[in-house]
């Protein structure tokens, strides 16, 4: 069992045609571990040598195989190999050499592990940034100065559909409450999208995280804006161009509402 042999096939007066046979290191079966496999061919004689080893105990078959002269077909006869396991279960096993032992230094062991350790400074590292972008990231997006500029555009982009210069006065009142309703849902954290007009202003007043300033234009538009949209008033385009311009204002405004609600707290 393990030890090499050879198995060595030739065929003699092939009057120089070409002969075919299974691909290198490819003809002997499964258990046969093929470590060498040369081809020789001259005008006359084919022979192919192939080096083998067998790695577990038993019987095994080399079956007949087929090597195409030509137009003929030759077949070699099949072998049964016996393998055979020399070693006897009491046989003791002895190393070639003693075993050596061997001091390892802080640059050996760096050698050995520093794989593992590069991987593990990265996870630790990778965890940090998940936690630094988790914490800050989002007290970025949810800063008052991002939410005053998202509506600020969307304020520039409810202008440039022209409401004002056709006398639209319905739909831009709708889309400018709409946009600050929003607003100070997400600014002031207002349940300013579910409340009436009269319910958001009592609670904006109750509040007092809104400057009167601010409260007033709200109250201002807002109340214009139901009347608008109940018809029970007709503004013209000097009142929505003041309206649409205090709420752009009253947008800039609303960080500072925040920094003094922040420094009074504090306080």
């Amino acid at each position: 069992m393990g030890e090499l042999d050879h198995f060595i096939i030739r065929i003699d007066n092939i009057g120089d045609q070409q002969v075919i046979a299974a691909p290198k290191n490819e003809l002997l079966p499964f258990h046969f571990e093929e470590t060498k496999d040369s081809i020789g061919q001259n005008q006359n004689i084919y022979e192919r040598k192939i080096e083998f080893s067998v790695f577990e105990e038993g019987k095994f078959t080399i079956p007949e195989l087929e090597f195409k002269v030509g137009d003929r077909i030759f077949k070699t006869i099949s072998y049964e190999v016996d393998v055979i396991n020399t070693a006897q279960k009491g046989d003791q096993i002895t190393d070639i050499m003693n075993n050596k032992e061997v001091k390892l230094e802080a640059q050996d062991y760096w050698e050995l592990y520093k794989f593992y350790i590069l991987a593990a400074i990265a996870i630790i590292a990778l965890i940090i940034a998940i936690i630094i972008f988790v914490k800050w990231g989002r007290k970025a997006k949810e800063s008052p100065i991002v939410a005053s500029n998202q509506t600020l555009k969307e304020l520039d982009s409810l202008k440039k559909k022209k409401y004002i210069e056709g006398g639209n006065y319905r739909l831009f009142y709708i889309e400018l409450i709409e946009i600050s309703r929003k607003f100070i849902a997400k600014q002031y954290h207002l349940p300013a999208e579910v409340l009436l007009t009269d319910d958001l202003i009592d609670v904006m007043k109750k509040n007092n995280t809104i400057s009167e300033e601010n409260e007033k234009v709200i109250e201002d538009v807002f109340l214009r804006g139901d009347m608008v949209k109940f018809a029970k008033t007709f503004p013209n385009q000097e009142v929505m161009e003041k309206d649409f311009t205090d709420i752009k204002e009253f947008v800039k405004r609303s960080s500072k509402d925040l920094e003094f609600e922040n420094l009074r707290k504090d306080v």
